[in-house]
Formats: C-alpha cells, sequence, structure tokens
C-alpha cells in the first residue's frame, strides 16, 4: 500500500511539470536576441539619491551549452551587485534574473521587456519590501542605464536608491554603424576569430567560445541566414 502511494505521488509530480523542450530553449533563444544590444563592456558612474558618486563597470556576455542559451552580467565597481545571468523562461513567458550581491547572497528577479525597457521585480521573503531593476539603452546603442527602486511592504510608492548610467566601451554617443555581424547571435561583431584561414566576428567571449568549440555548426548557419 505505502508503494503504491509513493508511486502515486510521484505520477503527479511528473503529470504537474511540463518538459523542457527543444522548441522552449529555441525560443528562450530569440527572446534572449532583443537584449543583444546589451552585449558588451559598459563604463559608467553610479548616482544616488544622497551621497557621493562612484564609478562602475557592467559586462554583458553571451553563454551556450548544448542547445540552452542564456546572458551573463558582471559588475565590478558596483555598491550592490557582483554579477548574475538573464534567461528567458518560455512556460512563464518571463525574464528571469538571478543576481549575486555584495554579501554573496542569491537574488531572483522575474521581468518583461516592455516598449524598450527590461523591468525585474522581487519581493524580499523576510521584510516583504518590493525590489525593483529598471534596465534600457539608449543613444543609439551607446548608452546603458539601469535604475535601483524599492518599495516598502504596505505601500504603493517607489523610493528610488540609485541609477547607474554607462557609455559602451568604444562607442561614442550618437548614431553608429553597424560594420560586422556575430557569426553566433547576429550582434554587433567586434572581436575577430579565424577559422581555416577566414576570418569572422563575435560579440563577446561567450560567443567567442562557442564559435572555437564547433566552428562550421556557425558558419553554415550565419551563410544559410545571408542568403535569405
Amino acid at each position: 500500500m505505502r508503494r503504491l502511494l509513493v508511486l502515486a505521488v510521484l505520477a503527479c509530480g511528473f503529470l504537474g511539470s511540463r518538459p523542457v523542450l527543444a522548441a522552449d530553449k529555441e525560443e528562450a533563444k530569440e527572446a534572449l536576441k532583443a537584449l543583444q544590444d546589451y552585449i558588451g563592456e559598459w563604463k559608467g558612474s553610479g548616482q544616488p539619491q544622497k551621497g557621493p558618486l562612484w564609478k562602475e563597470t557592467v559586462n554583458w556576455g553571451w553563454r551556450f551549452k548544448g542547445n540552452d542559451s542564456w546572458l551573463t552580467v558582471e559588475f565590478k565597481g558596483s555598491k550592490t551587485y557582483k554579477g548574475g545571468e538573464v534567461r528567458y523562461l518560455a512556460d512563464k513567458e518571463r525574464y528571469q534574473l538571478t543576481l549575486t550581491d555584495a554579501a554573496d547572497k542569491k537574488l531572483v528577479f522575474l521581468g518583461e521587456l516592455k516598449n524598450n525597457y527590461l523591468t525585474f521585480e522581487r519581493t524580499d521573503p523576510a521584510s516583504k519590501e518590493v525590489q525593483r531593476l529598471i534596465m534600457n539603452i539608449a543613444g543609439d546603442g551607446a548608452r546603458f542605464i539601469y535604475r535601483v527602486e524599492r518599495k516598502a511592504q504596505g505601500t504603493t510608492l517607489w523610493k528610488k536608491e540609485y541609477l547607474v548610467a554607462c557609455t559602451k566601451e568604444g562607442e561614442s554617443l550618437g548614431a553608429k554603424e553597424k560594420k560586422q555581424e556575430c557569426v553566433v547571435s547576429g550582434g554587433l561583431g567586434t572581436m575577430p576569430v579565424t577559422y581555416k584561414g577566414e576570418t569572422f566576428y563575435v560579440c563577446c567571449s561567450g560567443c567567442r567560445d562557442a564559435f572555437n568549440e564547433n566552428p562550421e555548426k556557425y558558419i553554415k548557419e550565419f551563410r544559410a541566414k545571408k542568403k535569405k
């Protein structure tokens, strides 16, 4: 009888969860491409509501493992965060941002991209405070800005904590021309890679590693896309 009960519980668990399909992973990759302009190194300054400014560097990149793909972010000089990753949850139709804060605590946010603004929120389990990060690209792709806001439990007023405004390394404000395309992600290619004497471009170290692992796959996909 006990064995039947265990089997029934396991069956309910399997029925209640949806397996991650290959189509979900492809949908996730396409959704993450909407954030392609984030990729690269950004240098700027933190601007708190009160207190002195600080210098900060934010570095975004792609990562790949099999059919899985996600974005990574690293903060240098940040007063709050060390780094993290962004994934797209196809079943929830939301982006998931997992950050490591200055105390090495994992913080998980959910968000969506709307009108060029990527907005993430989480509720702190202890204080019930709602924490919000709002990110966007400006200046024809040369500027990256993110804001940190908080809202106490039982209130409707958001308290602005600080804003970080960055300029992409190697870019200046104003219109820019897309000269090279990343052979892996389709974004702006800034780093050369070679295969059998032919040069291609990638946008970050994650795409470079993916290309070096399987160059023929990405070159074939890249050329097929160009023919369309």
